[in-house]
């Protein structure tokens, strides 16, 4: 509703606008839309910047060598009668023999000998899975060349068993340990005979 100066030099004056107006109240919109446009401002301008993208690294597989560059691994010995046979460093048993005992090799039976070879610890044979399966037992008989330097020589083979417990009894007098024989002051080489017991009932159904 708008009042007339009524001739006195006042302008028309609105009396809704001056019932509503509140100068603090205009302060405090014009804060907030200040802050508002500020805010979107500044989300606009943060939406704008590129992300930095981590690159996942992809997983390579290793190059499979072909079955013909593989080496072939020769088969393992099978421990036969009367054979010879020498202990290898890879623990997997046992080399035949094809060369005759060294005649510079000083060796004494055990009537000749001062004092005889004596074992100090025999280690006992692994039961193989396939003998325990098949129910072989039985007994090894090996006959074997104690040397002066404290080591096995050689192992010959008198009696055996079939399903690997002859290559078994072989690994096990590899590792036997002794002391060696004496003539005349020295050390000297001696044959003994080793035997090795496989029993079923001294196995378990839990070994490999």
């Amino acid at each position: 509703m708008w009042m007339a100066g009524a001739g006195f030099g006042v302008p028309d004056v609105c009396v809704v606008c001056r019932s509503c107006y509140n100068p603090r109240a205009m302060k405090f919109g014009i804060l907030v839309i200040a802050v508002l446009t500020l805010c979107s401002l500044a989300y606009s301008q943060s939406g704008r910047r590129a992300k930095a993208i981590t690159p996942v690294p992809v997983p390579t597989e290793e190059a499979k060598p072909s079955p013909s560059t593989l080496e072939r691994e020769p088969p393992p010995v099978t421990a036969e009668k009367n054979e010879d046979y020498r202990c290898t460093d890879d623990d997997q048993g046992l080399a035949r023999l094809v060369d005759d005992v060294d005649p510079a090799e000083r060796i004494v039976s055990s009537r000749d000998a001062d004092e005889r070879a004596q074992i100090t610890k025999k280690p006992q044979p692994v039961y193989t899975r396939e003998a325990r399966r098949n129910g072989i037992q039985g007994f090894v008989t090996l006959k074997v060349l104690l040397a002066a330097d404290s080591k096995v020589s050689r192992i010959r083979v008198t009696k055996g068993l079939p399903a690997g417990l002859t290559e078994s009894a072989i690994r096990a007098a590899c590792k036997l340990q002794f002391r060696p024989a004496v003539k005349d002051g020295l050390p000297a080489s001696m044959w003994v005979i080793v035997e090795y017991a496989f029993r079923l009932a001294d196995s378990s159904i839990f070994r490999p």
